[in-house]
């Protein structure tokens, strides 16, 4: 957090569909880029986010898929997008690029919808690793940021992860947010601890987001 009380509001959101999206666990596979479906959501979110009276910067993890969608979010605000590989997907290891079908069909499965905060993808990261790795990235953001609006683009286990984080909510009940395509999530981080103050967010106005 930064030395400034001045809080800063993160919004929060997960890149648009592309071809994949519910079907593969794509992870940091190289190459995946949005669909169609996938680039309207990013208009969309674009348009959303520039009825803000002020963006100060727009952020996305180094994956195209996010890029893509920060891209016009940036544009809107005339604003150029920066990277942060805090904000990347959760490294699943062996597991990327498999069908999820497949890996529903896995015992290991259960455990990472039940007990996430035991769980160490084979060849990757854990669960608790992916998180606070998240966390840190927020934390850089807000420090940079004092007072100001910021949009992080992300991914959906990462964004749920930041949103546990900030509700203290425990990890291993994470799996119950819902963070979908091109949805944005507003935390308001302040002085004496972060306030939620919208979830999964498709169609609202951003303009309406204050404490309460």
């Amino acid at each position: 957090m930064a030395k400034s009380t001045k809080p800063t509001m993160i919004l929060l959101v997960r890149h648009g569909q592309t071809p994949t999206t519910g079907q593969v666990l794509p992870g940091r596979a190289p190459n995946l880029h949005l669909g169609d479906r996938g680039r309207e959501q990013a208009e969309r979110a674009g348009e959303r986010i520039g009825a803000l009276k002020k963006v100060a910067a727009v952020y996305a993890s180094p994956m195209e898929r996010t890029q893509e969608t920060a891209a016009p979010i940036a544009a809107a605000r005339g604003l150029e997008v920066l990277t942060e590989p805090g904000l990347i997907e959760c490294d699943f290891g062996d597991w990327t690029g498999r069908k999820l079908g497949a890996l529903r069909k896995l015992k290991a499965w259960e455990t990472v919808q039940k007990y996430p905060s035991g769980f160490r993808f084979p060849g990757g990261e854990s669960f608790i690793e992916m998180q606070s790795r998240m966390v840190d990235a927020l934390a850089r953001i807000t420090a940079d940021h004092p007072g100001q609006t910021v949009v992080a683009v992300s991914h959906a286990d990462t964004i749920k992860a930041a949103v546990a984080h900030a509700t203290g909510t425990h990890l291993d009940l994470f799996q119950r947010i819902v963070v979908s395509p091109c949805s944005i999530t507003a935390i308001l981080y302040t002085a004496t601890g972060p306030v939620v103050l919208s979830v999964n967010s498709t169609g609202d106005d951003l303009t309406t987001l204050v404490p309460s």
